[in-house]
Order: C-alpha cells, then sequence, then structure tokens
C-alpha cells in the first residue's frame, strides 16, 4: 500500500469521526480489530469499537476534532488531533455538566494488506479529561 493509500484511509477514517457515525468509524476496522483507549481501555472486534465511539459520542455528541498532522511510515501511521466538546450527557456515571472539554491526542494505527485498521492505540491526558468534566478534583499543589 503506498504512502498516499494510507494517507487517505487515515482521513476518510478522521472524517467518520467528524460526522459522528459509529458505524463508519468500525468499518474502518478489520473484523478483528484491537483498539486500545485509556477511556474504554482494549476494544476488541468492530461492535466493541463501534458501542465505544457510540458513547463517546453521545457523552460530548458537539466534539468537534481538529486533525493537527498525519505521518505515515508504511503500515503505520500517527495521526495528532484535537478534541474540544462539551460534556451534555451521562460519561462515566456522571450525568451532563455543559462543561467544555479539550484534550490532545495521538492516534498510533497499524493497516493490514485489505487496507483496514488492524491495531490502534489511542494516547491521551484521561485524568486530565476526567478534571475537565468534574469526576475528579484537583488539590492545588502546595508552595
Amino acid at each position: 500500500m503506498t504512502r498516499e493509500d494510507l494517507q487517505g484511509i487515515a482521513e476518510r477514517y478522521l472524517e467518520a469521526w467528524q460526522r459522528h457515525d459509529p458505524p463508519a468509524i468500525a468499518q474502518y476496522h478489520a473484523l478483528n480489530a484491537v483498539t486500545e483507549s485509556p477511556t474504554y481501555a482494549t476494544l476488541r472486534g468492530r461492535k466493541a469499537i463501534e458501542d465505544a465511539a457510540r458513547a463517546f459520542i453521545s457523552s460530548f455528541p458537539d466534539a468537534a476534532l481538529t486533525v493537527d498532522t498525519i505521518l505515515v511510515d508504511s503500515p503505520r501511521v500517527a495521526m495528532f488531533t484535537t478534541v474540544s466538546a462539551t460534556h451534555a450527557n451521562e460519561f462515566f456515571g456522571m450525568p451532563g455538566t455543559n462543561r467544555r472539554i479539550e484534550f490532545r491526542n495521538a492516534w498510533l494505527i497499524e493497516i493490514d494488506a485489505d487496507g483496514l485498521i488492524a491495531h490502534e492505540r489511542r494516547i491521551y491526558d484521561f485524568t486530565g479529561l476526567l478534571l475537565q468534566v468534574g469526576i475528579l478534583r484537583a488539590k492545588p499543589a502546595k508552595p
């Protein structure tokens, strides 16, 4: 697969996220794909990946994803994004707070020979996200 092919797959995958389309998000993954996420742990298979996408989009229905950079090193792609959203609905047992969140995300994916995501690892500050939503509270640092 060429660099341009992999770049196109990554861009279309991120567009599915931008459209808030969990079935389309899942379809970019191989049937037995594995996704590792700080929020949803290790997901195995399209159904689990689709369910997690649906849960995130439900909690943050106005989520906007800005693509900062996409790097390709066949068969791997690294995508760096910024996510901003409003916590509108239940998230880890906490009802919507209408608080704004923003976090940077690194997506490390490996594409198989069929052009599908075989493995995905998402890296972001989950603790910071929980602080922004209000699930966790930080104590001020002592001087």
